[in-house]
């Protein structure tokens, strides 16, 4: 029996489908080790040595593909085909104990028999420089949010994350922020003409420049002033260029164009983009079993497969006509720090029409695959062409402009439009009349509006995923994570208004703390810089535990200073750092160990004690409840011992114990019963203890003075 591994049960289903004999595919069901979650996990002291733990959730599996990997004559470990996908199979070596001799990695950019078959065909060893590249991300990537994170929730007292690329990305969206809030409205005004030739064919002209300068009147008394010259200058006929532009195919879809279109076209977030595209590449059911549809969806490369593209253009050949072929095949150029390593995004089988597939794919399956295809054959048909008119007409010393452009041939937009709607006041899109240079022009009317320039646009989940991509920071498998962190619900670092990104308050507070303390880290070259470096170890095999050293040591420093405050040690006088625990936040002392002096931040955060919890022998903390201070056991929940601290004061009439004065939800003081549940007693006055023998109510002190408690008892002022 020969085993085949992957992540995705989905996948192991639609592999299953193309493979007979003597082959079992099973799944890891994503990662079966990762770093801890509850603490760091990162042995910096031992040049960084990472500590994987095997997650509870996945005992069951690893027994199961264990007894299978030991049953089994060869193992193949099938995972996705990137640097995480690689760092999967070799855990998945590591915990299963495989020889060497029984690994065999193989890879695939899509799961179609052909691919699958020539993969097991030619299977290779574990990437050492594959796996170190993802070891580095993951080691840095902890570092930096498990070091900050803690720093900035106790200085911000708030609890907050931050992160390597998540903090930089919230930082763009902070800043866009802030040069909205500062900018200042500019008033112009828009001065339109409308002209002819011949007193009939009219069109308008609109005021861009005066003396060869771009130009807008300022204020409404300008305005007029330029209204005035053109009425007398008249009009002529500056220039008049007809000519035919052409638009090339856009490339195929990579990660980041996917999500940006999936964002605008689909409305859909980048994060539910690639959840979908996740189930398109690994199968969906049908009724002849899963069916693969899609390439692998991270990528950011846009080259495609000679085959492919050949199929391509045989199936626009067959149902568009010859003049939609380019005159030679198209090819694209990936990003120079493209990694190359798989295809672009494309259907696997370009037979597989969305119509055909309609019937088997929840609504936004058929949308994003629909999205996929088209975008794929127009990327392999030729050009879309237009007749384009541009016309300057002069008045004295202003220019006036207008443009248009007409469709001659669809080309690629017969089967995807990639044009954008954007505001441009100089074009006027209409049919423009036959002109002559010089030409004197009919003067019909001219129009004047108030305006104002505009501030900058807010991010959207596409334009800030495009930007990150332009500036080089992060990289296709991390901008849905990024996106689903800045707008999680639980932090709400972003809220949404409309599709636009707007920051919250507590985001300014947190980019100025981190911009202040970790000024390199927030750099956007700082952090392209490291992810091209971190790109390095996968490509060249250069030494992770170097880069990391590098960064560390300065960062080190900044996260000591970022941790000292300005309040002063009551016990020696030096200053006092900031320090995030088991127990919430809590001071200590920066000349430690010569001095041990500790207290916490927040005097309701539970404060470690000397006291040994009396059923299970763990430490008793103390803290504050709704009613007063208590001793708690710091194994909670495992263990639930508490005692109450609260100040005991007065008798309870009922049974005799002490009663304990305490705090209501109001913040108004009473006395309830030590003895509680068993006895429910509670005064909002001090109990002694006595009963009244006129009414059998029970006396209190108010004022120094016994009273009795009942209102209407003869005892109280000598009234019934």
């Amino acid at each position: 029996m020969q085993l085949i591994i992957v992540e995705s049960p989905h996948k192991a289903k639609t592999i299953e489908k193309f493979l007979k004999g003597d082959y079992k595919v099973d799944a890891s069901k994503g990662h079966i080790r990762d770093l801890p979650v509850n603490y760091m996990g990162v042995n910096i002291a031992k040049n960084f040595e990472p500590y994987y733990v095997v997650s509870p959730e996945k005992k069951n599996d690893i027994k199961r593909l264990t007894d299978l990997a030991n049953k089994a004559d060869k193992v193949y470990l099938a995972t996705d085909p990137d640097r995480e996908g690689e760092a999967i199979s070799w855990h998945l070596a590591e915990v299963l104990g495989l020889s060497e001799d029984k690994i065999n990695r193989i890879e695939f950019n899509e799961i179609s028999e052909k691919a699958v078959k020539n993969a097991l065909a030619n299977p290779r060893g574990l990437d050492v420089n594959l796996i170190n590249a993802q070891q580095a991300r993951r080691v840095l990537d902890r570092i930096v949010g498990y070091s900050i994170s803690p720093v900035a929730s106790a200085r911000l007292n708030e609890s907050l994350s931050a992160g390597r690329v998540q903090s930089v990305a919230l930082k763009m969206v902070v800043d866009r922020e802030r040069e909205i809030t500062a900018f200042v409205p500019q008033e112009y005004w828009n001065l339109k003409a409308t002209v002819s030739p011949d007193g009939q064919n009219a069109f308008k002209v609109l005021l861009v420049e005066k003396n060869g300068k771009k130009y807008k009147p300022s204020n409404q008394e300008e305005a007029i002033a330029v209204e005035t010259a053109l009425k007398n200058n008249g009009f002529t006929v500056g220039s008049a260029k007809s000519s035919v532009v052409k638009s090339h195919a856009p490339a195929p879809f990579i990660t980041s164009t996917l999500q940006q279109d999936g964002s605008i076209k689909l409305n859909v977030t980048a994060p539910q983009v690639m959840q979908i595209a996740q189930r398109l590449y690994e199968g969906v059911e049908t009724p002849n079993g899963h069916v693969a549809l899609i390439t692998y969806m991270r990528t950011d490369s846009v080259r495609v497969s000679k085959e492919a593209q050949i199929d391509a253009l045989n199936f626009i050949r067959n149902n568009y006509g010859e003049k939609y072929l380019p005159a030679k095949p198209n090819v694209y150029k990936s990003k120079n720090n493209a990694q190359d390593a798989h295809e672009a995004i494309r259907p696997i089988d370009i037979n597989k029409t969305p119509e055909s597939v309609k019937g088997i794919l929840d609504a936004n399956q058929y949308k994003l695959y629909k999205l996929i295809y088209e975008r794929f054959i127009a990327s392999q048909m030729s050009e879309a062409q237009y007749d384009s008119v541009q016309v300057e007409v002069n008045s004295g010393e202003y220019t006036l402009k207008t443009s248009g452009k007409t469709l001659l041939f669809k080309g690629y937009t017969a089967v995807y439009d990639d044009t954008r709607k954007e505001e441009d006041e100089e074009s006027g899109n209409a049919l423009l009349p036959p002109l002559t240079v010089g030409e004197r022009l009919h003067f019909h009317e001219l129009t004047k509006e108030k305006k104002f320039t505009k501030p900058p646009v807010r991010y959207t989940e596409a334009t800030l995923i495009k930007t990150m991509e332009d500036k080089g920071i992060g990289r296709p498998s991390t901008y849905a994570t990024i996106m689903a962190k800045l707008c999680d619900k639980n932090r709400e670092y972003v809220k949404k208004d409309k599709k636009y990104l707007v920051p919250t308050p507590i985001s300014y507070t947190l980019i100025d703390f981190l911009v202040k303390y970790f000024p390199n880290v927030m750099q956007i070259s700082f952090t392209a810089k490291m992810e091209n470096e971190l790109d390095d170890i996968g490509l060249n095999g250069k030494d992770w535990h170097e880069l990391l050293k590098e960064f560390y040591e300065p960062f080190e420093k900044q996260l000591a200073n970022s941790k000292l405050t300005d309040k002063l040690c009551e016990k020696c006088g030096s200053k006092m750092i900031i320090n995030s625990g088991k127990f919430g936040n809590y001071y200590a002392c920066s000349n430690y160990p010569a001095c041990q002096n500790i207290k916490p931040v927040n005097e309701k955060v539970a404060i470690p004690t000397d006291r040994i919890c009396s059923k299970c022998g763990g430490i008793m903390v103390e803290r504050e409840g709704k009613f007063g201070k208590f001793l708690a056991c710091s194994n909670y929940p495992k263990c639930k011992n508490n005692v109450s601290l609260a100040q005991t004061l007065g008798v309870c009439p009922d049974c005799g114990s002490p009663t304990k004065k305490m705090l209501s939800r109001g913040g108004k003081v009473f006395y309830g019963c030590s003895n509680y549940p068993k006895c429910k007693f509670m005064s909002w006055d001090e109990p002694t203890g006595e009963k009244c023998d006129k009414c059998n109510g029970y006396i209190v002190m108010i004022n120094g003075k016994k009273t009795c408690s009942n209102k209407k008892c003869i005892t109280n002022d000598g009234k019934n």
